[in-house]
């Protein structure tokens, strides 16, 4: 497995989007282990989570729940760096809100780190901004815990170029990541991965896979990738990612499964490198321009959730 770095800790090339084990069209508990176990005997030593990935009756945290408890029964769970964050509030009806204000971040955390069974978060990220609270005012909280031990590295998600600068200055230069929707078929999320990469902050694209499912459809914009990955012999989605790490070293791609067949077959892409030619060829193809999934990518909107899935359950 190829390997990058968030802030100073190596992770794999190729993480895990947790998402869609605890959303709607979420697989039984026994997949879902299975699927993270999968994950780490293909070398994925990153996990991407959230308090708010549930169903709108369950208990709040049944993604970390549930990730803690692969964890513990997999001889490498130690090895993993897991990534939540705080900020999105699901209802028991199923509808989304936002809470950035401090006193909910830290309320928030504590219960994070409890479901994690942790002393420190390895990467607390802020899921979205509230325009009813200042930024600098929720990011203030976490630059406070991060002071207090809290929390190991910060992130914030979904985030413009404006809002990472006013970050990374709050948080003294020890901004870790961002996490933003990014994809063949969403890259209007570039000036930001630009950003990141001059100031070496890792950039963790969601739903990164976009709809690349529809690559061998006739006509479809994505058929560039169809036609590379039929030519190496691999998966159209394989492709995909392999394509997004050659856009960066700062990219590390979160790509959402629930199934182990799907989280090996995303892991692999960190061997597979792209030659020159089609890369071109990919860059050229597929950007709608468009935001295809229920958020709002970047800034201060108020969209049901910033994901870690790829658009649909792998």
């Amino acid at each position: 497995m190829q390997i990058r770095r968030i802030g100073d800790v190596e992770v794999s090339a190729i993480g895990l989007g947790a998402m869609p084990m605890s959303v709607e069209g979420r697989p039984d508990e026994e997949r879902s282990l299975a699927t993270v176990h999968a994950a780490l005997d293909a070398g994925v030593t990153l996990i991407d989570t959230a308090d708010a990935y549930q169903l709108g009756t369950d208990a709040v945290g049944h993604n970390e729940t549930l990730i803690a408890r692969a964890l513990a029964g997999h001889a490498r769970g130690r090895e993993v760096m897991v990534a939540t964050k705080g900020g999105h509030v699901r209802h028991p009806d199923g509808s989304w809100t936002l809470d950035g204000t401090p006193e909910h971040l830290r309320r928030a955390c504590e219960g994070s780190l409890r479901r994690l069974g942790v002393e420190a978060i390895g990467l607390y990220q802020f899921h979205r901004p509230d325009p009813r609270v200042p930024y600098a005012e929720s990011i203030g909280a976490f630059r406070d815990l991060l002071d207090a031990g809290k929390v190991r590295m910060v992130g914030i998600s979904n985030a413009d170029p404006e809002q990472i600068r006013l970050a990374d200055d709050i948080l003294g230069g020890r901004l870790a990541a961002v996490q933003n929707q990014f994809a063949p078929d969403f890259r209007s999320s570039e000036p930001e991965l630009e950003l990141c990469a001059e100031r070496g902050i890792a950039f963790l694209p969601w739903r990164p896979l976009g709809g690349i499912a529809r690559a061998g459809e006739p006509g479809s914009p994505y058929a560039p990738f169809a036609r590379v990955a039929e030519a190496r012999g691999v998966s159209p989605y394989r492709v995909c990612l392999a394509w997004m790490l050659a856009k960066s070293p700062v990219v590390v791609p979160i790509p959402g499964a629930s199934r182990p067949a799907t989280v090996r077959d995303s892991a692999a892409a960190a061997g597979l490198v792209l030659d020159d030619a089609e890369t071109a060829l990919l860059d050229a193809a597929g950007d709608t321009g468009t935001d295809t999934d229920t958020g709002t990518g970047t800034g201060t909107g108020t969209g049901t959730d910033s994901g870690s899935g790829s658009g649909g359950t792998r």
